[in-house]
């Protein structure tokens, strides 16, 4: 190990606890804070009553109701009852429906600098803006971690970012990390921590820097880092909480092993286009076109200046009549402050349509836009039908551009309005000290060992999950290719994540957004062969960090997924749930096998186990019948977890032998 460091390598060297900090090895690294949200988060919680877990092990873990909050019948609400008794009953806080997103207000309230912390939501790295090294992941892993074991991942390398210069007028944040997807796509983080360094930092809040790190999931990165500064302290100095500042700064001769730097001086108003984060082009290359809906919130634009400076935008003005002005305020106390400084009414009066706190329309949830119309919004992803309309476009983009084009009626590079509405630039002044809303948190007890878990009729228990056998011959239910992402695989919304705690109705919107037959061809080929598989190319299931993408294929027999890659947290829920993720050694391989080919596996335990090159034999009913390799790259540990059919098993044996 270098004896200089950068942040990154300070915070893993600081939790390290199993391995070296040697690129693509598996390490495992204590974990001091956990987040949860309700999405994912029931799931969670029904894995720590499975682990049979007394007490939450971690500093904090809390639990948020930030996703599923439209109650249009009775599941969601019986839903976050059963939260409320599992936060409870295991030892977390509780944030109830309505108190606003996890991730900026877990940033407000609980990120401390230096700390670890894992999120079952691929958005937890955004608080890698305050200096924590916070990983997104299953929430399987997210269990084990509250259950007080090491988080392991493969060692990532380590890109540094400079930032130099300041942001011009009508340029923001969201345009910097939109500057990253335009360089590098949604792979391009894959394997990396992102960090960032350099003077332009100081001409970027706390806030700024959550924007950027929260769509670093979307670079497919682990995570981003920023450094704890002078910045830092001044975030934490309005929330009250700046006794839990510490410095924490790259040593001046460290090194990183990618090296790339944006001057904010020449960034301009940036936005992605249908149907990915990575589509990424100037606003002036698509303005004029006409729009029906923008949408201003989400953790991917959570913070106070966000929501004023679209407020400042529209005040005394109207925004067109042909389009739907979504406001999502991030938390209550976001709307505090809203109303404080006037950003509330400026919105109201220009005919903004208010939201409750939450991440509502960012997945599915309410404010879907019309059919084969654009959507302009500041939230992080943009892939099809995610939006809760099939034929949906929509854009991502920052609140300038969103505002803007609000004022118009159509995509409008926010620089115009100089001229169009002889309007200079709003300048925000942070408050040195906000208005603070904890009124919503509740505390673990000191002991919940009595507390009673309030299940409701959709609340199921999780089945025992078979171990891996030695031989199948079962067919190939899908075939796919680049870049699939888990809201294909399992989409969300307000039709499907209210079935997010049961598993055998949630299991029957599988591939649905691919392919509607899925779910009927998948149960039928469990029922005549014990299982399927899987064929995709590479980056499969990107994304979200909802492990019901690989339980619910799981639930109906999937045993392994063939890909060219995977995304990093894909590929732990699939091995977490005991699916086998292999890849290809030869790439044209992956055009030998079709959809309905039948796939065969000899001696399969033991060639994974011994790290053999696993052999695929396919046939078809045309006389079709070839032969090809496969390889996997899990660690000894994994290979273990897999052979018991994932974590659960795993750790209910580690309990019997205690």
């Amino acid at each position: 190990m270098p004896h200089s460091l950068n942040v990154t390598q300070k915070l893993i060297k600081d939790h390290l606890v199993h391995g070296e900090m040697v690129p693509g090895k598996e390490i495992g690294i204590k974990i001091d804070q956990a987040l949860l949200q309700d999405a994912t988060g029931t799931l969670v919680q029904l894995e720590l009553e499975a682990m049979n877990l007394n007490k939450a092990k971690t500093e904090v873990a809390v639990q948020y109701v930030d996703h599923n909050l439209l109650q249009t019948d009775f599941k969601n609400a019986d839903d976050h009852k059963f939260l409320y008794s599992a936060a409870q009953r295991f030892g977390l806080w509780y944030s109830r429906p309505g108190n606003g997103v996890s991730h900026p207000v877990h940033m407000e309230r609980f990120g401390i600098p230096g700390k670890t912390m894992v999120g079952s939501d691929s958005h937890t790295c955004a608080a890698g803006s305050l200096g924590m090294l916070a990983i997104g992941t299953g929430g399987l892993d997210v269990a084990a971690a509250i259950a007080g074991q090491p988080y392991f991942v493969k060692m990532p390398q380590i890109m540094g970012v400079k930032l130099t210069g300041d942001l011009p007028d009508w340029v923001s944040a969201k345009d910097v990390i939109l500057e990253m997807l335009r360089r590098y796509d949604v792979k391009g983080g894959v394997g990396k921590i992102i960090e960032y360094y350099g003077d332009g930092l100081k001409n970027l809040s706390a806030m700024d820097r959550h924007v950027i790190a929260n769509m670093g999931a979307e670079l497919g990165a682990t995570t981003t880092v920023f450094p704890s500064d002078e910045e830092t302290k001044l975030f934490l100095r309005s929330q009250r909480r700046e006794e839990d500042w510490v410095e924490l700064i790259a040593d001046e001769d460290c090194e990183y092993d990618f090296h790339d730097e944006i001057n904010l001086s020449e960034l301009i108003p940036l936005i992605a286009k249908p149907t990915s984060p990575g589509n990424v082009v100037p606003v002036s290359e698509v303005a004029g076109r006409p729009i029906s809906q923008t949408v201003i919130g989400s953790s991917a634009n959570p913070g106070l200046r966000d929501f004023w400076i679209a407020g400042a935008i529209v005040k005394d003005k109207s925004v067109s009549s042909d389009v739907s002005f979504d406001i999502n305020p991030t938390s209550r106390q976001v709307i505090q402050n809203m109303i404080e400084n006037d950003a509330f009414a400026n919105l109201i009066k220009a005919g903004a349509r208010f939201h409750q706190s939450g991440c509502m329309g960012c997945i599915g949830m309410g404010q879907a836009p019309a059919s084969n119309t654009i959507s302009l919004r500041t939230m992080p992803r943009n892939f099809p039908s995610r939006s809760g309309t099939e034929d949906d476009q929509v854009y991502l983009c920052s609140p300038e551009t969103a505002t803007a084009s609000a004022l118009t009626g159509k995509i409008t590079d926010p620089r115009d309005l100089e001229d169009l509405y002889d309007m200079s630039y709003p300048q925000f002044q942070q408050p040195e000290i906000e208005i603070i809303h904890t009124d919503m948190l509740v505390p673990p007890p000191e002991d919940g060992s009595q507390v009673p878990l309030e299940k409701g009729p959709n609340i199921k228990s999780l089945p025992y999950i078979q171990p891996l056998n030695d031989s199948y011959e079962v067919p190939v239910l899908l075939k796919m290719g680049d870049n699939i992402s888990t809201d294909e695989i399992l989409k969300a919304g307000a039709e499907v994540l209210p079935f997010r705690s049961n598993l055998p109705e949630i299991s029957k919107y599988s591939y649905t957004v691919i392919d509607k037959t899925f779910y009927d061809r998948a149960m039928a080929s469990k029922d005549n062969y014990g299982g399927h598989i899987v064929v995709a190319g590479g980056n499969y299931a990107q994304g979200s960090s909802r492990e019901h993408a690989a339980l619910a294929p799981k639930y109906l027999g999937q045993i392994a997924v063939i890909a060219q890659s995977y995304a990093r947290i894909a590929w732990q829920n699939l091995v977490n749930f005991g699916i086998l993720p292999l890849e290809f050694i030869a790439k044209e391989d992956y055009n030998k096998i079709e959809q309905g080919d039948m796939v065969r596996f000899k001696n399969l335990t033991e060639d994974v186990n011994n790290r053999n090159s696993i052999k695929v034999t396919v046939s078809n009913d045309q006389g079709k019948q070839i032969e090809f390799e496969t390889t996997h790259s899990l660690s000894d540990r994994q290979i273990n977890l897999l052979l018991k059919g994932g974590i659960i098993n795993e750790f209910k044996e580690r309990l019997k032998n205690v």
